[in-house]
């Protein structure tokens, strides 16, 4: 084990040379699975208490998906619907269930209140990743950053990025290791089972470009303004770290986070005339792939339409490109899907799936399928074994697209605008609605579109 202390530790935790096991009280360190049941809820505030001296913190952070990671809609259906009725029908799925709390209701796990009751209850389970599940994270292990593996250390002494002088509150001690991706990465890298990363957020980005321009995750998600820490500390700082976390849901983050630019073979044709439409997709803002997370949930797909001088409208399809899995990355009414949730719910021998795509054959889709260890393709990321081809799109990376069209003999003189638009459901809508998601959950986001005109010749 290669531990990395996130900054000066309490004087009951003893730090060992890199690679040898660490303790606390004598006692090795707990990370992970292991961490379950180690704490007690009394031994971490509550978020409300920090509001007290913290309000600006306080309240970008209650906007976040942080606050939400365990009252969110999909998270709760997720978790209760499908994860923890798995476990139930399933034992050797509880130990898996129990640590999806491990990352979205990370006190409750250390309490071992898992599962925990539903948000309805308003139990501390509703807190998600609080201030405190950071700020008491002393350690965490280098050579597994995945699932959690940090340690949190409750008590009066609090880490920050920064340190600085102790508060009538608390201790505080500076941490640099908040300050690095591989903090981030203790939970939003994910492995399943079967040993597979299901999340892969860090992966991405560590091996992109932006890890080698010292870019890290809180450049983009927790960026650097004007701002006071605490309501006792007199200073204004000009680069202090706004708690926002937002990411894939919230619209500011995803619209334009793709340019869409595209092109035609030709600025004039005739009816009869084959044309192909070139579209360009440069991800040109993130620094991990699109979609990224939980990739088996994302549907990112292009829809390319062309419009005639008299308002008609026509459908494009892609054009194949041959590559291993591709079928898997065109859409199609055919297909079905999520067979599995057949056994992680109970739901019967009568059923045998779920529509695949739920968007227009022939459109584009930029995803990685996850498959079972019986090959269905799943939305279950603890039950995947494998993934299939992974058509997403990378940091800097300009996916090109093809669309070859053979224009019909009745279309009008005149101008052909070919518009192609970039689409994002947060979930699959398919399986959004047979799961009763609210509609906010999986409702088509626009990520950037563009157009070209054909003129077409008499």
């Amino acid at each position: 084990m290669k531990l990395l202390w996130t900054g000066g530790i309490a004087a009951a935790a003893v730090l060992v040379l890199a690679g040898v096991w660490a303790s606390e009280g004598g006692s090795p360190l707990k990370m992970g699975d292991e961490a379950l049941g180690s704490r007690t809820y009394e031994q971490y505030e509550r978020p409300a208490s920090c509001r007290q001296c913290h309000p600006e913190i306080y309240a970008q952070w209650k906007n976040s998906m942080m606050a939400q990671s365990f009252t969110h809609h999909w998270d709760e259906i997720e978790y209760f619907q499908l994860a923890v009725k798995h476990a139930e029908l399933d034992p050797k799925f509880k130990p898996v269930a129990d640590g999806c709390n491990g990352c979205h209701a990370p006190i409750s796990f250390l309490a071992g209140d898992v599962p925990p009751p539903r948000p309805d209850k308003n139990s501390r389970a509703n807190e998600g990743v609080s201030c405190e599940v950071c700020h008491t994270i002393s350690a965490f292990d280098e050579d597994r950053l995945f699932n959690f593996h940090w340690h949190s250390s409750p008590g009066r002494t609090k880490f920050g990025g920064r340190g600085g002088e102790n508060s009538p509150a608390h201790s505080l001690v500076a941490n640099p290791g908040l300050q690095t991706a591989k903090f981030c990465a203790t939970c939003h890298n994910e492995k399943s089972p079967w040993g597979v990363y299901v999340k892969g957020t860090y992966n991405e980005w560590r091996d992109g470009p932006y890890s080698k321009e010292n870019v890290q995750c809180h450049t983009c998600h927790m960026p650097a303004g004007p701002g006071r820490r605490a309501v006792t500390d007199g200073k204004r700082y000009e680069d202090m770290r706004h708690h926002l976390f937002h990411g894939a849901h919230v619209e500011a983050k995803t619209r334009g986070a793709i340019d869409v630019v595209l092109h035609a073979s030709q600025e004039e044709a005739e009816p009869g005339e084959p044309v192909v439409v070139t579209v360009h997709l440069f991800n040109q803002k993130a620094g991990h792939k699109i979609p990224t997370g939980s990739v088996e949930d994302r549907l990112l797909y292009l829809q390319v339409d062309a419009v005639d001088s008299k308002g008609n409208s026509y459908p494009l399809s892609v054009d194949r490109k041959g590559f291993e899995g591709e079928e898997w990355t065109i859409a199609s009414s055919d297909a079905v899907a999520y067979q599995d949730l057949r056994y992680v719910m109970g739901l019967g021998d009568d059923f045998v799936g779920l529509p695949r795509d739920g968007v227009r054959t022939g459109n584009r889709i930029f995803r990685m399928p996850y498959f079972t260890e019986k090959g269905e393709m799943t939305i279950c990321q603890w039950n995947t074994a494998r993934f299939g081809v992974d058509y997403r799109i990378g940091p800097r990376e300009n996916k090109l697209e093809t669309f070859t069209w053979v224009l019909p003999d009745t279309l009008p003189p005149g101008p052909l605008v070919v518009t192609a638009t970039l689409h994002y459901q947060l979930l699959v809508r398919p399986v959004a609605e047979f799961l009763k998601v609210p509609e906010e959950e999986y409702r088509d986001r626009m990520i950037n579109s563009g157009s070209v005109v054909v003129e077409i010749l008499p």
